[in-house]
């Protein structure tokens, strides 16, 4: 039985709260594309570059997180949060997750992002 929309987006944030890139990586499926401003993330191999560098910011000392709305609804679910880390202030960070069959097909991340100079 696969996984329902919610299942799988509480087990990407609790990946990504821990680190846990194998974890994260098991959310997609090998035809599964990350879309962000910077282009369209589409291997095994690139999306674990993606999360990497995110994690290697993420896991500094000091990071705060902030999930300040989470919407699911069918196949769709949608995050808005703000954070803060030793590089960056994320004044506004949203992911959308396409979900179909228990893995997410679909998932698109923007922010608007200060760093800190």
């Amino acid at each position: 039985m696969a996984a329902t929309t919610q299942e799988v987006l509480d087990h990407h944030l609790q990946a990504f709260g821990a680190g846990d890139l194998d974890g994260i990586l098991e959310d997609f499926t090998d035809q599964s594309v990350i879309i962000t401003p910077d282009g369209v993330w589409r291997t095994q191999s690139e999306r674990s570059e993606f999360f990497s560098t995110l994690f290697a910011e993420f896991g500094k000392p000091g990071m705060s997180f902030s999930m300040d709305q989470q919407v699911v609804d069918g196949k769709i679910a949608y995050i808005r949060w703000t954070a803060e880390t030793a590089e960056n202030t994320y004044e506004l960070g949203t992911d959308t997750l396409l979900v179909h069959d228990g893995k997410i097909v679909t998932q698109t991340f923007a922010t608007k992002t200060t760093p800190k100079s």
